[in-house]
């Protein structure tokens, strides 16, 4: 760091700056040092062990429903319904691996990380950390955070910055009508129209040849287990509808907890209010906890990341004390209405954009 050093503060200068709360800050290393020592920080790998066989179960019992009662439609509808469980679960899993979160060292994370994210999924390992790093520094953040970047070409998001986009008569899509083409161009096609060939053109541009190897395993594999079934067209038709129905689970539980919340450009303020301002939770349930991949704890996650996922639960009631303390809205609301809120927060922000355009 000698490098980057560029002075020493005189005695009577402030050492924190005033965006930033000083008194949040200490208090939350107080709490990451005790949640250190009541062992939180280290993962239950049996639980991650069974969430990869569960995962492997479902790829399996998904082939064997046309291997065993043919590809006519109800057998086929079952297996891609089976077939983006799979893959929803194994983005939850790879999740866990990326943040390093199962294992003591980064050699076994990053290894089941290719594993889960490349052959499981047919993804680039090297794409989602760079995109979800990026995320996490700076959640919400114009141009810092890269899971925003659909404004404004897309949509309209958060009051500041939809009102921002208004006065400056700036018109890419009718925004004040978003909350219904969100349908469209949101939860269906993410995946199938937009990740499906940038991840390619990523790993190819940026030279990430390991990554691409395991990415054609993936293809390769399913191409030798559903291509004798299924034939080149009845695979391709697979493949689209599973990439669908992911889309749509993979938006919905990704967008609860974040599209709702602020949304501005970057204003300097500490690390704890910028993740606490960006987040909110979903109830827990057994249902809601498979379902979203513990993500339903997204404040949790996000002040802890390398935190395993089965714990965000009891490190809970100690982040809503903090919040609590210091009067920060610690949100948690049933999934349905977590969904609603999406919808909700697309029309408000689109109307704010209509406002401003034609009044401001």
């Amino acid at each position: 760091m000698n490098s980057l050093l560029i002075g020493e503060l005189a005695p009577e200068q402030p050492s924190f700056e005033p965006t930033k709360n000083k008194e949040l800050t200490d208090e939350f290393r107080e709490l990451r040092a005790a949640v250190e020592q009541m062992g939180l920080m280290k993962a239950n790998r049996a639980f991650f062990l069974l969430h990869l066989l569960h995962i492997l179960l479902l790829d399996a019992a998904a082939w064997l429903t046309l291997r065993a009662f043919g590809t006519s439609f109800v057998p086929f509808v079952l297996c891609a319904v089976l077939l983006s469980a799979v893959q929803a679960q194994a983005g939850w899993l790879q999740h866990d691996f990326g943040h390093l979160s199962v294992f003591g060292t980064s050699r076994w994370n990053h290894l089941l990380h290719h594993f889960v994210i490349g052959h499981l999924k047919g993804a680039p390992a090297s794409w989602w950390n760079h995109m979800h790093f990026q995320h996490h520094a700076k959640p919400n953040c114009f141009r810092k955070d890269p899971d925003i970047n659909m404004h404004p070409f897309f949509f309209a998001l958060g009051k500041i910055l939809s009102v921002e986009l208004g006065k400056q008569k700036k018109k890419y899509m009718p925004y004040n009508h978003q909350h219904k083409y969100f349908f469209l161009i949101g939860p269906p096609a993410l995946l199938p129209l937009y990740f499906q060939w940038y991840i390619f053109y990523f790993v190819i541009q940026r030279k990430k040849w390991v990554d691409l190897a395991w990415m054609i395993t993936f293809y390769v594999r399913i191409a030798l287990t559903y291509l004798p079934l299924l034939g080149v067209k009845g695979l391709l038709g697979l493949f689209f509808v599973v990439r669908f129905l992911e889309s749509n689970w993979f938006v919905w539980v990704t967008q609860m907890n974040h599209i709702p919340m602020h949304i501005d450009h970057d204003q300097n303020r500490d690390w704890v209010s910028t993740q606490l301002q960006a987040t909110c939770n979903v109830h827990k349930s057994a249902f809601n906890d498979w379902f979203s991949g513990h993500l339903n704890f997204q404040i949790e996650h996000h002040l802890f990341p390398t935190m395993p996922r089965h714990n965000y639960h009891k490190v809970a009631p100690l982040v809503r004390s903090l919040c609590a303390k210091h009067g920060i809205e610690y949100q948690s609301k049933p999934l349905l209405a977590a969904f609603a809120d999406i919808v909700r927060s697309l029309k408000e922000s689109g109307q704010l954009w209509l406002d401003a355009y034609l009044h401001q």
